[in-house]
Protein backbone atom coordinates (compact mmCIF):
# COMPACT_ATOMS: atom_id res chain seq x y z
CA UNK A 1 0.00 0.00 0.00
CA UNK A 2 2.28 2.83 -1.21
CA UNK A 3 2.30 6.28 0.26
CA UNK A 4 0.87 9.22 -1.58
CA UNK A 5 3.23 10.84 -4.01
CA UNK A 6 4.11 14.47 -3.50
CA UNK A 7 2.03 15.39 -6.54
CA UNK A 8 -1.21 14.00 -5.15
CA UNK A 9 -1.66 16.40 -2.20
CA UNK A 10 -0.86 19.27 -4.58
CA UNK A 11 -3.46 17.96 -7.03
CA UNK A 12 -6.02 17.78 -4.24
CA UNK A 13 -5.27 21.35 -3.20
CA UNK A 14 -5.55 22.57 -6.79
CA UNK A 15 -9.12 21.28 -6.98
CA UNK A 16 -10.25 23.61 -4.20
CA UNK A 17 -10.95 20.60 -2.00
CA UNK A 18 -9.81 22.36 1.15
CA UNK A 19 -12.67 24.83 0.79
CA UNK A 20 -15.00 21.82 0.78
CA UNK A 21 -13.24 20.26 3.77
CA UNK A 22 -13.30 23.48 5.77
CA UNK A 23 -16.95 24.11 4.95
CA UNK A 24 -17.83 20.62 6.15
CA UNK A 25 -15.89 21.10 9.41
CA UNK A 26 -17.65 24.41 10.05
CA UNK A 27 -21.11 23.13 9.18
CA UNK A 28 -20.82 19.87 11.12
CA UNK A 29 -19.18 21.63 14.06
CA UNK A 30 -21.93 24.25 14.09
CA UNK A 31 -24.56 21.53 14.24
CA UNK A 32 -22.73 19.85 17.13
CA UNK A 33 -22.58 23.16 19.01
CA UNK A 34 -26.27 23.81 18.44
CA UNK A 35 -27.14 20.29 19.64
CA UNK A 36 -25.42 20.94 22.97
CA UNK A 37 -26.67 24.50 23.48
CA UNK A 38 -30.25 23.87 22.43
CA UNK A 39 -30.49 20.80 24.69
CA UNK A 40 -29.08 22.64 27.72
CA UNK A 41 -31.35 25.61 27.14
CA UNK A 42 -34.49 23.53 26.67
CA UNK A 43 -33.84 21.47 29.80
CA UNK A 44 -33.17 24.67 31.73
CA UNK A 45 -36.54 26.04 30.62
CA UNK A 46 -38.68 22.97 31.30
CA UNK A 47 -36.67 20.55 33.46
CA UNK A 48 -38.39 17.63 31.70
CA UNK A 49 -36.45 14.75 30.16
CA UNK A 50 -39.47 14.06 27.95
CA UNK A 51 -38.88 17.38 26.16
CA UNK A 52 -35.38 16.27 25.23
CA UNK A 53 -36.95 13.26 23.54
CA UNK A 54 -39.30 15.56 21.67
CA UNK A 55 -36.29 17.62 20.62
CA UNK A 56 -34.72 14.57 19.00
CA UNK A 57 -38.01 13.71 17.34
CA UNK A 58 -38.36 17.23 15.93
CA UNK A 59 -35.01 16.76 14.16
CA UNK A 60 -35.69 13.19 13.02
CA UNK A 61 -39.13 13.72 11.44
CA UNK A 62 -37.91 16.23 8.78
CA UNK A 63 -35.25 13.71 7.73
CA UNK A 64 -37.87 11.00 7.40
CA UNK A 65 -40.25 13.19 5.38
CA UNK A 66 -37.83 15.19 3.21
CA UNK A 67 -34.98 12.82 2.32
CA UNK A 68 -36.45 11.69 -1.02
CA UNK A 69 -37.30 15.24 -2.21
CA UNK A 70 -33.83 16.34 -1.03
CA UNK A 71 -32.12 13.85 -3.35
CA UNK A 72 -34.27 15.00 -6.27
CA UNK A 73 -33.40 18.66 -5.58
CA UNK A 74 -29.69 17.78 -5.43
CA UNK A 75 -29.91 16.28 -8.93
CA UNK A 76 -32.04 19.06 -10.48
CA UNK A 77 -30.18 22.19 -9.33
CA UNK A 78 -26.65 23.46 -8.88
CA UNK A 79 -25.53 21.59 -5.77
CA UNK A 80 -23.41 24.49 -4.55
CA UNK A 81 -26.48 26.72 -4.49
CA UNK A 82 -28.50 24.10 -2.64
CA UNK A 83 -25.81 23.74 0.04
CA UNK A 84 -25.41 27.53 0.39
CA UNK A 85 -29.17 28.01 0.71
CA UNK A 86 -29.28 25.44 3.51
CA UNK A 87 -26.39 27.10 5.33
CA UNK A 88 -28.00 30.55 4.99
CA UNK A 89 -31.22 29.26 6.53
CA UNK A 90 -29.25 27.54 9.31
CA UNK A 91 -27.36 30.77 9.97
CA UNK A 92 -30.60 32.78 10.04
CA UNK A 93 -32.17 30.23 12.41
CA UNK A 94 -29.19 30.45 14.77
CA UNK A 95 -29.36 34.25 14.62
CA UNK A 96 -33.07 34.08 15.46
CA UNK A 97 -32.35 31.86 18.47
CA UNK A 98 -29.65 34.32 19.57
CA UNK A 99 -32.07 37.23 19.36
CA UNK A 100 -34.82 35.34 21.20
CA UNK A 101 -32.35 34.33 23.92
CA UNK A 102 -31.00 37.84 24.42
CA UNK A 103 -34.44 39.45 24.48
CA UNK A 104 -35.93 36.80 26.77
CA UNK A 105 -38.58 35.72 24.26
CA UNK A 106 -37.18 32.18 23.91
CA UNK A 107 -39.66 29.39 24.61
CA UNK A 108 -39.86 25.61 24.14
CA UNK A 109 -42.06 26.12 21.07
CA UNK A 110 -39.41 28.37 19.48
CA UNK A 111 -36.70 25.82 20.23
CA UNK A 112 -38.71 22.92 18.76
CA UNK A 113 -39.44 24.95 15.62
CA UNK A 114 -35.78 25.92 15.23
CA UNK A 115 -34.65 22.31 15.73
CA UNK A 116 -37.10 21.12 13.06
CA UNK A 117 -35.91 23.80 10.63
CA UNK A 118 -32.24 22.95 11.17
CA UNK A 119 -33.07 19.25 10.82
CA UNK A 120 -34.83 19.95 7.52
CA UNK A 121 -31.87 21.96 6.23
CA UNK A 122 -29.42 19.20 7.12
CA UNK A 123 -31.65 16.70 5.32
CA UNK A 124 -31.00 18.67 2.12
CA UNK A 125 -27.42 19.71 2.89
CA UNK A 126 -25.80 16.37 3.73
CA UNK A 127 -26.67 14.29 0.63
CA UNK A 128 -26.05 17.32 -1.58
CA UNK A 129 -22.57 17.77 -0.10
CA UNK A 130 -21.88 14.06 -0.64
CA UNK A 131 -23.02 14.28 -4.27
CA UNK A 132 -20.99 17.46 -4.81
CA UNK A 133 -17.60 16.04 -3.79
CA UNK A 134 -16.85 13.82 -6.84
CA UNK A 135 -17.34 16.80 -9.15
CA UNK A 136 -14.88 18.84 -7.08
CA UNK A 137 -11.97 16.37 -6.94
CA UNK A 138 -12.60 13.85 -9.75
CA UNK A 139 -12.57 10.02 -9.54
CA UNK A 140 -8.81 9.52 -9.07
CA UNK A 141 -8.61 11.63 -5.92
CA UNK A 142 -11.97 10.64 -4.45
CA UNK A 143 -10.69 7.95 -1.99
CA UNK A 144 -8.24 10.40 -0.38
CA UNK A 145 -10.86 13.14 -0.42
CA UNK A 146 -13.42 10.90 1.30
CA UNK A 147 -10.90 9.84 3.94
CA UNK A 148 -10.10 13.47 4.70
CA UNK A 149 -13.81 14.28 4.65
CA UNK A 150 -14.31 11.58 7.30
CA UNK A 151 -11.58 13.26 9.34
CA UNK A 152 -13.52 16.54 9.02
CA UNK A 153 -16.63 14.93 10.48
CA UNK A 154 -14.69 13.28 13.31
CA UNK A 155 -12.82 16.52 14.13
CA UNK A 156 -16.10 18.40 14.35
CA UNK A 157 -17.69 15.59 16.37
CA UNK A 158 -14.86 15.69 18.91
CA UNK A 159 -14.48 19.47 19.17
CA UNK A 160 -18.06 20.62 18.58
CA UNK A 161 -19.71 19.48 21.84
CA UNK A 162 -16.84 20.80 23.97
CA UNK A 163 -16.95 24.11 22.12
CA UNK A 164 -20.70 24.29 22.65
CA UNK A 165 -20.25 23.78 26.38
CA UNK A 166 -17.62 26.52 26.58
CA UNK A 167 -19.69 28.97 24.53
CA UNK A 168 -22.72 28.31 26.73
CA UNK A 169 -20.77 29.78 29.66
CA UNK A 170 -21.08 33.16 27.91
CA UNK A 171 -24.81 32.60 27.49
CA UNK A 172 -26.92 30.84 24.85
CA UNK A 173 -27.28 34.08 22.87
CA UNK A 174 -23.53 34.35 22.41
CA UNK A 175 -23.27 30.66 21.47
CA UNK A 176 -26.00 30.96 18.83
CA UNK A 177 -24.36 34.10 17.47
CA UNK A 178 -21.07 32.26 16.95
CA UNK A 179 -22.94 29.43 15.22
CA UNK A 180 -24.59 31.90 12.85
CA UNK A 181 -21.17 33.30 11.92
CA UNK A 182 -19.72 29.81 11.36
CA UNK A 183 -22.58 28.82 9.07
CA UNK A 184 -22.11 32.07 7.15
CA UNK A 185 -18.39 31.38 6.73
CA UNK A 186 -19.14 27.84 5.52
CA UNK A 187 -21.46 29.25 2.85
CA UNK A 188 -18.69 31.58 1.63
CA UNK A 189 -16.32 28.63 1.30
CA UNK A 190 -18.92 26.70 -0.72
CA UNK A 191 -19.37 29.78 -2.91
CA UNK A 192 -15.67 29.53 -3.86
CA UNK A 193 -15.96 25.88 -4.97
CA UNK A 194 -15.50 24.96 -8.60
CA UNK A 195 -16.92 21.72 -9.95
CA UNK A 196 -16.59 19.84 -13.20
CA UNK A 197 -20.18 18.63 -13.14
CA UNK A 198 -23.09 20.69 -14.43
CA UNK A 199 -26.75 20.45 -13.39
CA UNK A 200 -28.46 17.94 -15.70
CA UNK A 201 -31.54 18.87 -17.73
CA UNK A 202 -34.47 19.16 -15.35
CA UNK A 203 -36.82 16.20 -15.63
CA UNK A 204 -40.50 16.70 -14.91
CA UNK A 205 -41.22 15.95 -11.27
CA UNK A 206 -43.02 12.63 -10.91
CA UNK A 207 -43.22 9.77 -8.47
CA UNK A 208 -40.93 7.77 -10.77
CA UNK A 209 -38.18 10.42 -10.74
CA UNK A 210 -38.48 10.90 -6.98
CA UNK A 211 -38.09 7.16 -6.35
CA UNK A 212 -35.57 6.46 -9.11
CA UNK A 213 -32.74 6.30 -6.56
CA UNK A 214 -34.28 3.14 -5.10
CA UNK A 215 -34.57 1.57 -8.55
CA UNK A 216 -30.97 2.44 -9.41
CA UNK A 217 -29.66 0.93 -6.17
CA UNK A 218 -31.71 -2.25 -6.61
CA UNK A 219 -30.25 -2.79 -10.09
CA UNK A 220 -26.60 -2.35 -9.06
CA UNK A 221 -25.34 -5.25 -6.89
CA UNK A 222 -22.21 -3.39 -5.78
CA UNK A 223 -24.17 -0.31 -4.69
CA UNK A 224 -26.97 -2.35 -3.12
CA UNK A 225 -24.50 -4.55 -1.25
CA UNK A 226 -22.46 -1.61 0.04
CA UNK A 227 -25.46 0.41 1.23
CA UNK A 228 -27.30 -2.53 2.80
CA UNK A 229 -24.14 -3.74 4.56
CA UNK A 230 -23.68 -0.25 5.99
CA UNK A 231 -27.31 -0.15 7.12
CA UNK A 232 -27.30 -3.55 8.84
CA UNK A 233 -23.87 -3.04 10.44
CA UNK A 234 -25.03 0.29 11.90
CA UNK A 235 -28.26 -1.34 13.10
CA UNK A 236 -26.43 -4.11 14.96
CA UNK A 237 -23.44 -2.08 16.12
CA UNK A 238 -25.24 0.23 18.57
CA UNK A 239 -23.06 -0.58 21.59
CA UNK A 240 -22.24 3.10 22.19
CA UNK A 241 -25.86 3.71 23.21
CA UNK A 242 -25.15 1.60 26.31
CA UNK A 243 -21.96 3.43 27.35
CA UNK A 244 -23.55 5.10 30.40
CA UNK A 245 -24.47 1.65 31.77
CA UNK A 246 -20.99 0.29 31.07
CA UNK A 247 -19.35 3.30 32.72
CA UNK A 248 -21.50 3.16 35.85
CA UNK A 249 -22.28 -0.51 36.42
CA UNK A 250 -19.54 -2.52 34.70
CA UNK A 251 -16.40 -0.38 34.53
CA UNK A 252 -17.26 1.58 37.71
CA UNK A 253 -15.95 4.90 36.44
CA UNK A 254 -17.14 8.50 36.72
CA UNK A 255 -18.29 11.19 34.27
CA UNK A 256 -14.71 11.73 33.09
CA UNK A 257 -14.41 8.03 32.30
CA UNK A 258 -17.70 8.15 30.39
CA UNK A 259 -16.38 11.09 28.38
CA UNK A 260 -13.25 9.11 27.50
CA UNK A 261 -15.35 6.14 26.44
CA UNK A 262 -17.52 8.35 24.23
CA UNK A 263 -14.47 9.99 22.63
CA UNK A 264 -12.57 6.75 21.97
CA UNK A 265 -14.37 5.67 18.74
CA UNK A 266 -13.95 9.17 17.29
CA UNK A 267 -10.23 9.11 18.13
CA UNK A 268 -9.84 5.79 16.31
CA UNK A 269 -11.84 7.02 13.34
CA UNK A 270 -9.98 10.33 13.09
CA UNK A 271 -6.50 8.82 13.25
CA UNK A 272 -7.37 6.10 10.73
CA UNK A 273 -8.98 8.53 8.30
CA UNK A 274 -5.77 10.59 8.29
CA UNK A 275 -3.73 7.43 7.60
CA UNK A 276 -6.06 6.48 4.74
CA UNK A 277 -5.72 9.96 3.27
CA UNK A 278 -1.95 9.57 3.18
CA UNK A 279 -1.85 5.87 2.32
CA UNK A 280 -5.01 5.09 0.34
CA UNK A 281 -6.12 1.52 -0.17
CA UNK A 282 -5.08 0.33 -3.65
CA UNK A 283 -5.91 -3.35 -4.12
CA UNK A 284 -8.46 -5.91 -2.89
CA UNK A 285 -10.68 -3.15 -1.54
CA UNK A 286 -13.79 -5.36 -1.49
CA UNK A 287 -12.14 -8.01 0.67
CA UNK A 288 -10.62 -5.34 2.92
CA UNK A 289 -14.04 -3.78 3.45
CA UNK A 290 -15.50 -7.09 4.64
CA UNK A 291 -12.45 -7.69 6.86
CA UNK A 292 -12.98 -4.27 8.43
CA UNK A 293 -16.64 -5.04 9.19
CA UNK A 294 -15.72 -8.42 10.72
CA UNK A 295 -13.01 -6.73 12.80
CA UNK A 296 -15.57 -4.14 13.94
CA UNK A 297 -17.83 -6.95 15.13
CA UNK A 298 -14.96 -8.70 16.94
CA UNK A 299 -13.92 -5.45 18.65
CA UNK A 300 -17.55 -5.00 19.73
CA UNK A 301 -17.49 -8.44 21.34
CA UNK A 302 -14.24 -7.60 23.17
CA UNK A 303 -15.76 -4.36 24.44
CA UNK A 304 -18.90 -6.16 25.53
CA UNK A 305 -16.95 -8.70 27.62
CA UNK A 306 -14.34 -6.28 29.01
CA UNK A 307 -14.30 -5.21 32.65
CA UNK A 308 -11.08 -3.20 32.24
CA UNK A 309 -11.14 0.48 31.28
CA UNK A 310 -7.89 0.32 29.21
CA UNK A 311 -9.13 -2.73 27.29
CA UNK A 312 -12.55 -1.14 26.77
CA UNK A 313 -10.95 2.06 25.45
CA UNK A 314 -8.72 0.05 23.10
CA UNK A 315 -11.74 -1.89 21.81
CA UNK A 316 -13.68 1.33 21.19
CA UNK A 317 -10.71 2.89 19.37
CA UNK A 318 -10.49 -0.26 17.22
CA UNK A 319 -14.23 -0.05 16.51
CA UNK A 320 -13.85 3.55 15.30
CA UNK A 321 -10.83 2.65 13.17
CA UNK A 322 -12.52 -0.36 11.52
CA UNK A 323 -15.70 1.61 10.94
CA UNK A 324 -13.94 4.41 9.07
CA UNK A 325 -12.09 1.92 6.83
CA UNK A 326 -15.35 0.32 5.75
CA UNK A 327 -17.11 3.69 5.45
CA UNK A 328 -14.42 5.15 3.17
CA UNK A 329 -14.44 2.08 0.90
CA UNK A 330 -18.25 1.86 0.77
CA UNK A 331 -18.67 5.60 0.16
CA UNK A 332 -16.09 5.60 -2.62
CA UNK A 333 -17.65 2.59 -4.34
CA UNK A 334 -21.17 4.04 -4.13
CA UNK A 335 -20.07 7.43 -5.47
CA UNK A 336 -17.99 6.07 -8.34
CA UNK A 337 -20.55 3.43 -9.35
CA UNK A 338 -23.28 6.10 -9.54
CA UNK A 339 -23.60 8.49 -12.53
CA UNK A 340 -23.36 12.14 -11.56
CA UNK A 341 -26.96 12.79 -12.56
CA UNK A 342 -28.12 10.23 -9.95
CA UNK A 343 -25.72 10.97 -7.08
CA UNK A 344 -28.08 13.23 -5.19
CA UNK A 345 -30.91 10.69 -5.10
CA UNK A 346 -28.62 7.77 -4.28
CA UNK A 347 -26.86 9.77 -1.53
CA UNK A 348 -30.25 10.73 -0.11
CA UNK A 349 -31.43 7.11 0.01
CA UNK A 350 -28.13 6.10 1.60
CA UNK A 351 -28.35 8.82 4.24
CA UNK A 352 -31.97 7.92 5.02
CA UNK A 353 -31.12 4.25 5.53
CA UNK A 354 -28.04 4.94 7.65
CA UNK A 355 -29.74 7.71 9.66
CA UNK A 356 -32.74 5.51 10.38
CA UNK A 357 -30.43 2.62 11.27
CA UNK A 358 -28.63 4.82 13.79
CA UNK A 359 -31.91 5.60 15.53
CA UNK A 360 -33.15 2.00 15.35
CA UNK A 361 -29.73 0.67 16.37
CA UNK A 362 -29.88 2.57 19.64
CA UNK A 363 -33.43 1.32 20.16
CA UNK A 364 -32.37 -2.26 19.34
CA UNK A 365 -29.48 -2.07 21.82
CA UNK A 366 -31.74 -0.75 24.56
CA UNK A 367 -34.42 -3.38 23.94
CA UNK A 368 -31.89 -6.23 23.76
CA UNK A 369 -30.24 -5.02 26.95
CA UNK A 370 -33.63 -4.89 28.68
CA UNK A 371 -34.42 -8.45 27.56
CA UNK A 372 -31.06 -10.20 27.97
CA UNK A 373 -28.85 -7.84 29.96
CA UNK A 374 -26.27 -5.25 28.92
CA UNK A 375 -23.28 -7.51 28.23
CA UNK A 376 -25.26 -10.10 26.23
CA UNK A 377 -26.84 -7.29 24.19
CA UNK A 378 -23.45 -5.94 23.09
CA UNK A 379 -22.00 -9.40 22.44
CA UNK A 380 -25.07 -10.39 20.41
CA UNK A 381 -24.69 -7.22 18.34
CA UNK A 382 -21.01 -7.98 17.68
CA UNK A 383 -21.73 -11.59 16.69
CA UNK A 384 -24.56 -10.40 14.46
CA UNK A 385 -22.24 -7.94 12.72
CA UNK A 386 -19.69 -10.67 12.00
CA UNK A 387 -22.38 -13.03 10.66
CA UNK A 388 -23.88 -10.31 8.45
CA UNK A 389 -20.46 -9.49 6.96
CA UNK A 390 -19.87 -13.17 6.17
CA UNK A 391 -23.37 -13.55 4.70
CA UNK A 392 -23.07 -10.38 2.58
CA UNK A 393 -19.73 -11.58 1.19
CA UNK A 394 -21.62 -14.59 -0.19
CA UNK A 395 -24.79 -12.73 -1.24
CA UNK A 396 -22.86 -10.00 -3.10
CA UNK A 397 -19.82 -11.70 -4.68
CA UNK A 398 -19.35 -8.76 -7.07
CA UNK A 399 -18.78 -6.50 -4.07
CA UNK A 400 -16.31 -8.95 -2.53
CA UNK A 401 -14.40 -9.23 -5.81
CA UNK A 402 -13.86 -5.49 -6.29
CA UNK A 403 -10.10 -5.12 -6.60
CA UNK A 404 -9.46 -1.43 -7.29
CA UNK A 405 -11.70 1.61 -7.07
CA UNK A 406 -13.71 2.26 -10.28
CA UNK A 407 -12.21 4.92 -12.50
CA UNK A 408 -8.71 4.60 -11.06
Amino acid sequence: MPALSLEQPNALAQTGYWNFWSARVLSTGSFQIVAVVIGWQLYGLTGRAFDLGLLGLSQFLPMLLLTIPAGHIADRYDRRRVVRACQWVEAATAAGLALASVTGTISPAVIFAAAALIGACRTFEMPTMAALLPGVVGPALLPQALALSASAVQTATILGPATGGLLYLAGPGAAYGVVALLYGLASLLVLALRTASLPPPREPVSLATLLSGFGFIRGRPIVLGAISLDMVAVLLGGATALLPIYAHDILHTDALGLGMLRAAPAVGALSTSLVLARRPLRRHVGVKMFIAVVAFGLATIVFGLSTSIPLSLAALVAMGACDVVSVVIRSTLVQLETPDAMRGRVSAVNSMFVGTSNQLGEFESGMTAALFGTVPAVVIGGIGTVLVALAWSRLFPALRRVDTMPGR
